[in-house]
């Protein structure tokens, strides 16, 4: 069974930054669109960003010029770094292949605050 393992959460102050990894056990990687969603409490997953299995990129309105989404397909992984991060960006990020997910992954916490 294939198996999404994100991290790299944490505390940060606003205006910082973040680097969140997630890690993919399947050599299918490569040719997934993956994508970056976030959960916050009582809110319903929403999409963050994407990213083809060629680089091209999409960013929810709210995420864009301060979120840039990668991929390095030699290590399936794909990345998401946050920069400028806002009080709103709370919330757990999970990655899945976009439009058929895969099992969940348990997520990485991303709180906000000062």
């Amino acid at each position: 069974q294939v198996q999404l393992v994100e991290s790299g959460g944490g505390l940060v102050q606003p205006g910082g930054s973040l680097r969140l990894s997630c890690a993919a056990s399947t050599y299918m990687f490569r040719f997934y669109v993956m994508a970056w969603y976030r959960q916050a409490p009582g809110e319903q997953r929403e999409f963050v960003a994407s990213i083809g299995s060629g680089g091209t990129t999409n960013y929810v309105d709210s995420v864009k010029d301060r979120f840039t989404v990668s991929r390095d397909n030699a290590k399936k992984t794909v990345y998401l770094q946050m920069n400028s991060l806002k009080p709103e960006d709370t919330a757990v990020y999970f990655c899945n292949r976009l439009g058929s997910p895969l099992p969940w992954g348990q997520g990485t916490q991303v709180t906000v605050s000062s």
